[in-house]
C-alpha cells in the first residue's frame, strides 16, 4: 500500500512475496505461538531456529543465519510491522526483478546481517570481555526488511509517500533516516538493548554490498559482449527504471 496525493495505491501480492509471507506466518503461529508457547516448557524453537551466538559458534548449529529469518517474537507489532514491509516493498522489488532474484537478495541480505552481527559481537567481546549477548537469540526478519528498504530506496528514490500519511518525504530520504537512527541507537545503548539494531544495519550494508557486486558483475558482462570494459561497478543496471518496469503498474534480542 501506498499513499501518495492521489491516494491509497493498493500494491499485489506477487508469487514469491506470497510464499515467503506463508512461511513466515505459518512458522510464527504454529512454532513459536503454539508450540512453544504451550507445549514446551522452554524456548526451545527459539534456542533452535534463531540465531543464538554461542550456539552457532560451540555446537555448529549452521542453519541458524538463515533459519533465524522466519522466527519471530511472540509480540504481534513485531511479526505485523515486518511482514507489512515485506509485501508493500518486497511486491514491487520482484515485479522488477524477477521472483529468483528477488528471493536471492531477501536471504542474502537476512544471512549478511546475522553475519556481520556476529562479526560484531567479536569486536564487542574484545573491546570489553562481555560475553552475555552471545546467549541471547535473536529472532526476525528484520535484517532482510531493512535490505529491502535500501534496495526501494535505490529504486524508487525519488517516489514521495505519505509518512504516517502526514508528511511527504522521498524514499531515498526515508531510508538515510533509518540508518542514522539505526546507528545513532547503537551508539547510545551498544548491544545490550532488546532489539537486534546492528543487524538492521547489517541488513543494509549486506543489501549494498550484493548490489555492488552484482551491478560490477552486469556490467562487466554488458562491457564483454560489446567487445569492451566498463569501468566500474554500475548500480544503474539493478535499478533500470527505463527496462524494468513493473508489468500492470520473547527473545531478548528480536530485529
Amino acid at each position: 500500500m501506498r499513499v501518495s496525493p492521489q491516494g491509497i495505491h493498493l500494491v499485489p501480492v506477487t508469487p514469491m512475496v506470497k510464499k515467503l509471507l506463508i512461511v513466515s506466518l505459518s512458522s510464527w503461529f504454529f512454532l513459536v505461538m503454539i508450540l512453544q508457547s504451550y507445549f514446551l516448557t522452554q524456548p526451545l524453537i527459539y534456542q533452535w531456529l534463531g540465531l543464538v551466538p554461542d550456539s552457532l559458534i560451540r555446537n555448529f548449529m549452521l542453519w541458524q543465519p538463515l533459519t533465524y529469518i522466519f522466527v519471530h517474537s511472540t509480540g504481534i507489532f513485531h511479526v505485523a510491522f515486518n511482514m507489512l514491509l515485506l509485501w508493500w516493498l518486497g511486491a514491487e522489488l520482484e515485479m522488477r526483478w524477477g521472483g529468483r532474484m528477488f528471493l536471492t537478495y531477501y536471504l542474502v541480505c537476512g544471512v549478511g546481517a546475522a553475519l556481520l552481527y556476529l562479526l560484531s559481537l567479536f569486536i564487542y567481546y574484545l573491546a570489553t570481555g562481555n560475553y552475555s549477548p552471545f546467549l541471547s537469540p535473536v529472532v526476525g526478519a528484520s535484517g532482510s526488511v531493512f535490505g529491502l528498504l535500501l534496495a526501494y530506496g535505490i529504486l524508487f528514490g525519488d517516489r514521495v509517500f505519505y509518512l504516517f500519511m502526514l508528511f511527504p518525504m522521498k524514499a531515498k530520504y526515508f531510508v538515510m533516516i533509518l540508518a542514522a537512527i539505526e546507528l545513532l541507537t547503537v551508539m547510545s545503548s551498544g548491544v545490550g538493548g532488546p532489539v537486534a539494531n546492528l543487524a538492521h544495519l547489517g541488513g543494509l550494508v549486506s543489501g549494498f554490498l550484493f548490489l555492488w557486486f552484482w551491478g560490477r558483475w552486469k556490467s562487466r558482462g554488458r562491457g564483454a559482449s560489446r567487445g569492451r570494459q566498463r569501468r566500474g561497478p554500475d548500480l544503474r543496471l539493478v535499478v533500470d527504471n527505463e527496462k524494468g518496469r513493473p508489468q500492470n503498474g520473547g527473545p531478548k534480542y528480536w530485529n
